[in-house]
């Protein structure tokens, strides 16, 4: 599988393209933009590379990582795939949107899809496993591309800190848990891409973030 990140929005969240070369079956994580430029821009790249969209997959529902969400639901008529704990969250995007800056509509009419710890998400041959990894809020999932030693952590994870614990639903202890069980389990070879920021890899975590 290949993978394209793409930084959206006054939030600067990474969302990410993967595709199956193969097939050119793609999926969307995180459809973040927050303008027309923005939602151009990804549809651009899917565009150009001809790829077929196949998932639209959430790492959790806080509103800057769905600021995109209804247009990418609406353009490629799919349903959001994210976990149920975080349909909570989905139902208040607008609410939050309202105080973090984002003009977002209500997003509790979405055909939803919801999947769980383990699941699998097939692009063509290739596959994706989703691992729960509640703490940061609830719903908040991180996908594993075990053939290309990546995995994508959303806000659970970022280069030599975690994510946030303060906002409601927050559990900083149960997220370094889940983390540990979860995701400092993988080879140290396998390739952090985070929510937010800079890349890492499971190895420097090992060493350098403070919370391991």
């Amino acid at each position: 599988m290949l993978i394209k990140q793409i930084t959206l929005n006054h939030f600067g969240v990474n969302c990410y393209i993967i595709w199956d070369e193969t097939s050119k079956e793609c999926a969307i994580v995180d459809p973040a933009a927050e303008t027309n430029y923005e939602d151009a821009k990804v549809n651009q790249f899917i565009d150009e590379n001809k790829l077929n969209v196949k998932w639209i997959l959430l790492t959790h529902a806080h509103v800057d990582h769905i600021a995109g969400l209804r247009e990418c639901c609406q353009k490629y008529n799919l349903p959001v795939t994210m976990h149920e704990e975080g349909f909570k969250l989905l139902r208040q995007a607008a609410a939050y949107g309202s105080v973090m800056g984002f003009e977002v509509e209500a997003m509790d009419d979405l055909a939803t899809n919801f999947i769980n710890d383990g699941d699998i998400i097939a692009l063509g041959e290739s596959k994706i496993e989703a691992r729960y990894v509640p703490g940061h809020c609830p719903g908040s999932l991180c996908y594993v591309l075990a053939e290309e030693q990546q995995v994508l952590t959303g806000d659970a994870l970022f280069r030599f800190s975690i994510g946030r614990a303060d906002l409601p639903g927050g559990d900083e202890r149960l997220l370094i848990e889940k983390l540990r069980s979860r995701i400092m389990c993988l080879d140290d070879g396998y390739q952090v891409l985070p929510g937010h920021g800079e890349l890492s890899t499971i190895g420097d975590e090992r060493k350098y973030n403070p919370f391991f």
